[in-house]
């Protein structure tokens, strides 16, 4: 695995988890979890814009 979608992985884990805290919160922050919700979609679809590029030897 290269070191930039490794990096992108973990990012996303990262967001991932980040909004689940700010859902389990008393009163979610709609703006913040519109924020990292965003955030982590346009990770994914770096991550799936690596996948599909063929890999250069």
């Amino acid at each position: 695995m290269s070191f930039l979608r490794y990096n992108l992985t973990r990012l996303h884990a990262r967001l991932d988890e980040q909004i689940r805290t700010e859902l389990k919160r008393r009163v979610p922050d709609s703006f913040r979890l519109l924020r990292l919700k965003r955030l982590r979609l346009q990770v994914k679809d770096r991550l799936h814009a690596m996948v599909r590029q063929p890999q250069a030897i």
